[in-house]
């Protein structure tokens, strides 16, 4: 088993990356749980497949499980569902010193999460992330929300999770497409902060996807523990934290564009949102022409989406998606914050962006599609 401790003085937590772990999940949770007893949201695909699993590991334990089964997708991240699982818990009667556990990939965990931050002000809840994107990314740091019709997680709330348990196993049971979306999160740790971990998919992508378990684990170790170095020097995104949001203030807008919908999933709005950071940053003259090409080259080899034009159906103007990116968690003083990059493993958050710049790449790419 790998351990990434996350140190954050008493809101400290362990990330355990292993293989089998759902079997085990009773006996890691244990230690936190009051009373023999936790609580599961999750969404009906992960159900189907694993939820019978999870509950035996707890059973081993003598943990006993209510379950809250909520569909699947990105439109799950939203009011009716928050309530939904809100009153559920209530109705339940979970007290403050019970576990709820976020069984699911990127969607569960933030909804689950934000519904254990408001739930009498605050309860415990574990992290048992089955997608890539999810065991990489946002099972890790506490950040939780939902999104709304202006924007993707503009309503959320800090909230660390107890424990976090990432099985490798269950990542077999991806699709080729969840699992590659999933990747676009894996390659962003790579050009925002480790050439090193770039070169290393460059040469050991190809064998990961293809289900080498051995690689996974490692792609999510060195993954896991860059977000918990960073997380540790700015939990709540001041400073060093924005620079995790590589690709996501493209990736944000192109989400509201195509309605949150399976047009574009998040890890893949992210792949694209890379391209054209290094883009942006190739064309200011923050870096070299070559970085861009070879961060495409590495999205192509994969099989992923890297430009506007790998997006089926319509887009809005350059003048919309501008409008769209106004909306960011990231504008300070009505000013957009980007991440860009002096090159690979390089990137920088910076306000001094023209927006005649951003216009342009927008222009340029939806002319080519």
């Amino acid at each position: 088993m790998d351990v990434v401790h996350v140190p954050l003085g008493d809101r400290a937590y362990d990330v355990q990356i292993d293989r089998g772990l759902l079997a085990e999940a009773g006996a890691q949770i244990a230690p936190f749980a009051s009373r023999p007893k936790v609580w599961i949201l999750t969404e009906e695909r992960v159900a189907a497949l694993h939820l019978d699993a999870l509950t035996q590991g707890l059973r081993a334990s003598g943990i006993d499980a209510a379950s809250l089964i909520l569909p699947p997708g990105e439109s799950t991240k939203s009011w009716p569902h928050l309530q939904r699982a809100a009153d559920w818990l209530l109705s339940e009667k979970v007290e403050r010193r019970d576990i709820v556990v976020a069984f699911g990939g990127g969607v569960i965990g933030d909804l689950v999460g934000f519904a254990a931050a408001i739930h009498r002000r605050g309860i415990r809840f574990v992290q048992i992330p089955t997608s890539l994107l999810a065991q990489v990314d946002s099972s890790v740091g506490g950040k939780t929300g939902i999104n709304s019709s202006h924007g993707k997680n503009l309503i959320g709330a800090f909230h660390q999770p107890s424990l976090v348990l990432a099985d490798i196993d269950v990542l077999g049971t991806l699709t080729a497409r969840d699992f590659l979306a999933g990747y676009g999160e894996v390659a962003k740790y790579g050009m925002l902060g480790d050439a090193g971990f770039f070169s290393w998919l460059e040469d050991n992508g190809p064998a990961l996807a293809a289900g080498d378990a051995a690689l996974r684990q490692e792609a999510v170790r060195r993954s896991v523990q860059m977000k918990a170095d960073i997380v540790a020097r700015d939990e709540t995104e001041q400073g060093d934290r924005a620079l995790l949001n590589l690709g996501h203030t493209f990736c944000h807008a192109l989400e509201a564009a195509t309605g949150y919908s399976d047009r574009l999933l998040h890890g893949e709005g992210v792949a694209i949102g890379c391209a054209l950071a290094f883009e942006l940053s190739a064309r200011l003259g923050l870096c070299a022409q070559e970085d861009p090409s070879r961060v495409r080259e590495h999205l192509s080899a994969m099989g992923m989406k890297r430009d506007l034009k790998d997006i089926d159906g319509p887009l809005p103007d350059a003048e919309a998606l501008l409008g769209l990116m106004a909306q960011d968690k990231k504008v300070v003083d009505g000013q957009l914050r980007f991440i860009l990059a002096r090159g690979i493993g390089d990137a920088f958050v910076t306000g001094d962006v023209p927006p005649d710049a951003v216009r342009a790449l927008l222009e340029d790419h939806l002319a080519d599609r």
